[in-house]
């Protein structure tokens, strides 16, 4: 006999899939908003300006929702990040052209969630809910990469040549990496190669100004360690390409002004590191997934190690300072047998 299936009425429980994407949702865009209300302060360029407003549109519509459903469902709305953890007054920290490198960079990270989010979602609000936000960070990529090649700033994916006709693979020797003939990259793995080398440049940038301003000196030490942890993915990776002559991206580190005011709490800090760095885990086990040869597959073996490891570092310090919340979890049944009436 089939389970009856029940309604999808907007104030059903939550399931732990809603809960938990729904959750990091919110935590991420309470981020968004700090940082794009001070990247609004200090923009010159009225097409950026543009593009930061609906960036920060969206973060808030986002954020209304969800805690629109959180409310309906008497869950505890999370706190995230708030106005303390932004200075809307400290100088320019980035120029007008790292903010569109930076949409770019975090919103893949945002269309990642909603994407994995929506085959597992139960309530037809809640799926339409991350189709949405996909489709809306969609459209806002369009626009960031729409003004990056208006302004000759867009990175352009190395060209190969068309091929002649359809081929099959041969010999196992096609998977040779570290020894023997070893074939030139295939298109998926140029793909990923340049799209890994683009954010660990956006987020190198990033770091570069994140450690210029933190107050704490175990904060500061972690920043400077993610940025040179960027740096040896950026230059391993680009070695790839540089072998079958193919071109990288150029970095971005002299898009970040010199001021040592800070506009972002050590707190904002960790978190975006946090978020970002385990984002790339993702980015970097789908690169893998569509590798063919041993030496790139090693070579991301080795970059998720290191960012796992960075990540857990992360977390250890923001649990230290009290700054992590903790997202919703199944109940221990061990722990409540132990407790007596």
């Amino acid at each position: 006999m089939k389970p009856e299936i029940k309604s999808n009425s907007t104030y059903e429980n939550l399931t732990s899939t809603e809960m938990g994407k729904l959750w990091v949702v919110y935590q991420g865009n309470t981020m968004a908003k700090c940082v794009l209300r001070y990247y609004l302060q200090h923009v010159e360029d009225k097409d950026i300006e543009k593009v930061i407003e609906n960036a920060l549109n969206l973060s808030e519509t986002l954020l209304e929702k969800v805690a629109a459903i959180f409310t309906r469902a008497n869950f505890p709305v999370p706190i995230g990040l708030t106005e303390d953890d932004v200075n809307l007054d400290a100088p320019r920290l980035f120029s007008d052209e790292f903010y569109l490198h930076y949409l770019k960079y975090t919103s893949k990270s945002g269309m990642s969630i909603y994407a994995i989010a929506i085959p597992i979602m139960i309530r037809n609000d809640i799926r339409e809910f991350f189709i949405n936000a996909f489709d809306s960070t969609a459209d806002l990529i369009k626009e960031v990469n729409d003004v990056l090649l208006k302004k000759g700033f867009l990175p352009i994916p190395p060209s190969i040549p068309v091929p002649d006709q359809i081929d099959f693979i041969k010999k196992q020797d096609y998977l040779n990496g570290f020894f023997g003939n070893v074939r030139s990259l295939h298109a998926l793995e140029i793909a990923h190669l340049y799209d890994n080398i683009e954010n660990n440049i956006a987020s190198k940038a990033l770091l570069i100004g994140f450690s210029q301003v933190a107050k704490d000196e175990q904060v500061k030490k972690f920043l400077l360690r993610g940025k040179e942890l960027s740096n040896r993915h950026i230059e391993t990776s680009a070695q790839q390409l540089h072998k079958n002559n193919l071109p990288s991206p150029t970095l971005l580190d002299d898009l970040v002004s010199t001021t040592t005011v800070a506009p972002f709490s050590d707190k904002l800090m960790i978190t975006h590191k946090i978020d970002m760095f385990s984002m790339k885990i993702r980015s970097y086990a789908n690169a893998a997934s569509l590798n063919g040869r041993r030496d790139i597959g090693g070579m991301y073996a080795k970059f998720l190690k290191d960012v796992a490891l960075y990540v857990e570092d992360g977390a250890n310090i923001a649990i230290d300072n009290g700054w992590m919340e903790q997202p919703p979890k199944a109940a221990d049944r061990n722990d409540l047998a132990k407790k007596r009436d």
